[in-house]
């Protein structure tokens, strides 16, 4: 079976069933044996992500059985199964609750996301809010959109560009080395503002509907990444790797700058990495 305008409405449709079968049930309701660390700390994996990637990818083997199909947690087991994403047929990359951290503290912002990959090319990107029930969808070529509870979509578009020092954003330096960490810290106190909700679902949510203008991101799995970027771009913004790359499935490395447009991403690059 080909992934079509059609087959979105119905992963759309599988994200949220996911969320109202195994992750809203668990949301403050988690007990001690249903939170575990992964690399660290902050690093957490809970039953709800185990379940929620679980039923997911058995549907989707369903509907789809050619398909290669990538979830994070499936990943966090056997790094292998991300080998060949980047030329794949049809892919399917799955992050079942982004934003555990989030959820496990109790703290509604986190989300239901997936990147579709056709024959090496994200094309659709959707992302699911279990707690107001809607999502934020981008295809290739079709713009972005959000559909709401009610059913209504709403066109959605990047913020208007804007001077450095009037942008709001973030900077993941939390995952970088020094001195680049605290450069990066530092220099971002040029800009008007920043938020950092440690839930990519959210922060892109935030840029494609122009309510913010751009985040810095150096941790790059694509569960993390594909679908936020796609959708991004489709609502009319820049996405590249900090070297000015353009972003691929295959990438895991090279960090992500994303902005309203390329002279503010060549501001952003040259202005956060100022000595």
């Amino acid at each position: 079976m080909k992934f079509d305008d059609r087959s979105i409405d119905w992963l759309a449709e599988l994200l949220a069933e996911a969320a109202r079968a195994e992750i809203m049930p668990r949301f403050r309701r988690l007990g001690e044996g249903d939170v575990r660390q992964k690399t660290s700390a902050a690093d957490l994996v809970t039953e709800a992500d185990v379940n929620a990637e679980r039923l997911i990818t058995a549907r989707l083997r369903e509907r789809y059985p050619d398909a290669m199909v990538v979830g994070e947690e499936a990943c966090s087991d056997n790094p292998a199964l991300l080998a060949g994403l980047g030329d794949a047929a049809l892919a399917f990359v799955i992050d079942p609750v982004d934003g555990t951290f989030n959820f496990a503290s109790g703290v509604p912002l986190f989300g239901v996301m997936a990147g579709v990959v056709v024959n090496g090319e994200t094309v659709a990107g959707i992302i699911h809010d279990p707690v107001g029930k809607d999502w934020l969808i981008g295809a290739k070529g079709a713009g972005s959109h959000i559909r709401h509870a009610h059913d209504a979509l709403e066109k959605v578009g990047v913020a208007a560009p804007v001077p450095m020092s009037q942008m709001t954003g973030s900077v993941s330096w939390q995952f970088l080395e020094e001195p680049e960490r605290s450069r990066l810290a530092r220099n971002q106190t040029r800009t008007l503002s920043q938020f950092a909700y440690r839930c990519a679902a959210h922060e892109y949510r935030l840029l494609a509907s122009g309510h913010a203008h751009f985040v810095l991101y150096n941790k790059l799995m694509p569960w993390d990444h594909l679908a936020g970027a796609l959708i991004h771009q489709e609502a009319g913004g820049h996405v590249a790797r900090i070297d000015g790359s353009a972003y691929l499935p295959s990438h895991v490395d090279g960090g992500l700058l994303v902005a309203p447009d390329k002279q503010s991403w060549d501001e952003l690059r040259r202005e956060l990495w100022a000595e």
